[in-house]
């Protein structure tokens, strides 16, 4: 197996650092501060002019008034190995968790509300004459119970998963409630809240409802609710990247930004390098590779799939959100889009390359928990609504007609807002093709096989080269895992060279 001759000629060159990472999302900063803190010297090279990624904080609209870009809400983050046990993001970054982790709106001005506390949850589920409180206490409690361990099993390198969490109970357990699909779980239910919940949080993959990536990322994310609560950090997602930035220098690394990389020739020299990039940025670094590895791995990467994108509107308000039902105004989190079979057309209407003139859109309200994010009396709105892939749309009008919808009189509130269509999105942060901000496909079949269908998925045909995006497993979110197990895949091939 070769790679370019620039390539080769780098290689031989005597190493300034021990390893190199190309972008500084939540991914590449964990793999980044694994390996630094093991004491190895590290370089991280970004391209845009801000460090963060999906962590980005900018004030887009108004001075004083923070919005997140990207990720904004971390039940993962609080919960993931990488962020409890390799780094302490508690200890580094406040992090505000609300009583109310999430709500969804329904018809009728009676919302359904998932408090941190899951008594709380159940004795206000349903109604007089249609109890559902224990109904959801027996789907969600055995996995409340069990939340670590489901978490260790959801941010495990998938393929070879520890031991201790791939118990015949955990999974028994997942099984029987992911297999059914959620329009048979909706009809244990009397009343539309109980299948809401879980329909708000299925629809985060970003799927048609109907399929069982969906249905497990229902059950993960409505668990956390209960188990963590869905925080968000004081000041805005940026300070958990600022955070990570901080330690890494403190141990003698360095940051660049501004710095474009278009092949491994233009990275500074080491045995080691790390990509947070899709497959096909991988394979436009790499260049070409000969011999059956690069083949194949060139193969599949040309193979690999994005999903639909997201079209983002921000909002400044001199008002919160003046939602129907109060408990939705303590939520930092509101999913917008009625009941399940409507957040379900409206995925699927998606899925077809189609945009829904109803969309579920997801509704963030920060300064409800944190007021230092604006400042002047004003109101952070963050929303986002699913498209096509690679979609030019203006969403604002429908995004705000399905608030105004929940919440009457939203509109007057509105001091101005910008919106980022899918393909702005993409120009924002280039790993999100047509505004995928899952980075991939997140289908079963997406998620086991990215970015190729390896059993070590991190390893490049390249020796020393890495891949430790979302495109790896475990896939989206802010867990820090893929850029962890990549660091973890370096050491022990290291280990390995050095043993020989």
């Amino acid at each position: 197996m070769s790679i370019d001759p620039p390539g080769l000629r780098r290689r031989a060159l005597r190493p300034v650092c021990d390893a190199v990472v190309v972008g500084s999302g939540p991914n590449g900063l964990a793999a980044a501060l694994t390996l630094a803190r093991a004491g190895w010297q590290v370089e991280v090279v970004e391209g845009a002019d801000t460090l963060g990624g999906g962590l980005r904080s900018l004030e887009l609209i108004t001075p004083g008034v923070v919005h997140d870009i990207c990720s904004a809400t971390h039940p993962l983050a609080v919960s993931s190995a990488f962020f409890t046990r390799t780094w302490d993001l508690a200890g580094a970054v406040p992090m505000i968790t609300p009583a109310v982790s999430f709500a969804h709106a329904l018809d009728g001005g009676t919302f359904a509300v998932a408090y941190r506390d899951l008594d709380t949850t159940v004795a206000r589920l349903g109604d007089a004459h249609r109890p559902d409180g224990e109904r959801y206490r027996q789907l969600l409690g055995p996995l409340v119970d069990r939340a670590p361990e489901l978490v260790e099993l959801f941010t495990s390198r998938l393929r070879g998963v520890p031991a201790r969490v791939g118990t015949p109970e955990l999974l028994a357990l997942l099984a029987g409630r992911i297999t059914p699909g959620l329009a048979a779980t909706a009809r244990r239910f009397r009343h539309p809240q109980g299948p809401a919940l879980l329909a708000g949080n299925a629809a985060h993959a970003i799927r048609p409802l109907d399929g069982l990536a969906p249905a497990a990322v229902a059950y993960l994310l409505t668990t956390l609710g209960h188990a963590v609560g869905w925080p968000i950090a004081r000041g805005g997602s940026q300070r958990i990247a600022d955070a990570m930035v901080s330690e890494i220098r403190r141990l003698g690394g360095r940051v660049h930004t501004g710095w474009w990389v278009r092949s491994l020739a233009e990275l500074p020299v080491a045995p080691v390098v790390l990509l947070d990039l899709d497959p096909p940025q991988a394979m436009g670094i790499l260049g070409s590779m000969s011999g059956a590895a690069g083949r194949w791995y060139a193969h599949w990467a040309s193979r690999y799939r994005f999903g639909p994108g997201a079209c983002t509107v921000h909002y400044v308000t001199d008002e919160p959100i003046p939602w129907l039902d109060a408990e939705a105004r303590r939520a930092g989190t509101v999913h917008v889009g009625g009941t399940l079979a409507e957040v379900a057309h409206a995925e699927s209407t998606v899925a077809a390359g189609r945009h829904s003139t109803r969309p579920f859109t997801l509704v963030g309200q920060p300064t409800v928990l944190d007021p230092s994010r604006a400042s002047g009396g004003r109101h952070v709105v963050w929303a986002y609504c699913h498209v096509p892939n690679g979609s030019t749309v203006d969403a604002t009008q429908h995004v705000t007609g399905q608030i105004e919808r929940f919440a009457p009189g939203f509109r007057d509130t509105i001091v101005a807002s910008v919106v980022r269509t899918a393909t702005d999105l993409q120009a924002q942060n280039p790993v999100h093709v047509g505004g995928d901000i899952s980075v991939g496909a997140a289908s079963v079949w997406g998620i086991l096989t990215r970015p190729v269908p390896a059993w070590n998925a991190y390893r490049t045909p390249v020796p020393g080269v890495y891949l430790c995006s979302a495109a790896t497993p475990p896939g989206p979110g802010v867990h820090g895992m893929g850029g962890y197990w990549a660091a973890r895949t370096a050491f022990a091939d290291r280990h390995a060279r050095s043993a020989d």
